[in-house]
């Protein structure tokens, strides 16, 4: 951990925290069955740097990650600490937008089934028909020109830009991408988005029209979530102590 203690002023403690955390989230997404085989990423800026970055490696399933093997990148995708390589689409996608956000200290990206199917769909938009929806109000970006595989910066760097300051990105024919604060609200994001989704989609198949919430009601009501910012912490906490510290697991080692 030499390379890590001479970037990080704030302690190691924070770094090994943030790496824990990192594989928790990783693998409790694959108990979820959010994550899609080896592909999708996640990202955390290191604690204590600005260019320096967490990225799962690419060859691993994300139900097998550790935290030793979580790998560390500098701001310009090269591998500085870890032994395997990280997702090129990962690398091009997540450190533009990570730099650009204001919240853009953990990017997570997954195609997940139910918000991908909105991804997949004309004109496909997240409406306010359930509560899940209203607390992603205002808050959600849509790319609606799918390019082919993120191969290169300029496309994380285009994603970037439709992004702006928004916490949802919504990629065509694609997935999603969510960017917080902390790696337990990233996750919180990404687990609702998908529910409000997931409701969205299923009354959508019984052909009748959706009951939209009225505006009034919509915004009164994100005004409340806003009220229960901890909420994510405590919801990581809790699925790290079911899905994790009961069964013993070494996702910290």
């Amino acid at each position: 951990m030499a390379v890590v203690e001479k970037l990080i002023p704030a302690g190691e403690d924070k770094v090994r925290q943030a790496r824990a955390d990192l594989a928790a989230a990783l693998r409790i997404t694959a108990k979820l069955g959010m994550n899609e085989g080896i592909d999708n990423h996640y990202t955390v800026r290191v604690p204590g740097t600005t260019d320096r970055y967490f990225i799962n490696p690419k060859p691993l399933h994300w139900a097998e990650v550790s935290a030793s093997d979580i790998l560390i990148v500098d701001g310009g995708g090269k591998v500085i600490e870890g032994k395997l390589p990280p997702s090129r689409s990962g690398v091009c996608i997540h450190l533009p937008i990570s730099k650009a956000h204001p919240r853009g200290a953990c990017v997570f990206h997954l195609h997940m089934p139910w918000s991908t199917a909105l991804t997949a769909s004309e004109g496909g938009r997240l409406e306010m028909v359930h509560q899940n929806a209203v607390r992603f109000h205002d808050d959600v970006a849509y790319d609606d020109d799918f390019n082919g595989l993120a191969t290169e910066p300029a496309e994380g760097e285009r994603m970037a830009r439709i992004m702006g300051d928004k916490t949802v990105l919504f990629l065509a024919n694609h997935g999603v991408i969510v960017a917080a604060e902390s790696i337990a609200e990233a996750f919180d994001q990404l687990y609702f988005i998908e529910r409000a989704c997931q409701i969205q989609v299923l009354a959508m198949s019984t052909g009748r029209p959706l009951r939209v919430i009225p505006d009034d009601v919509v915004r009164a009501t994100k005004e409340q979530y806003g009220r229960f910012r901890m909420a994510s912490t405590q919801h990581f906490e809790a699925l790290k102590r079911i899905y994790l510290d009961r069964e013993g697991s070494n996702y910290a080692a």
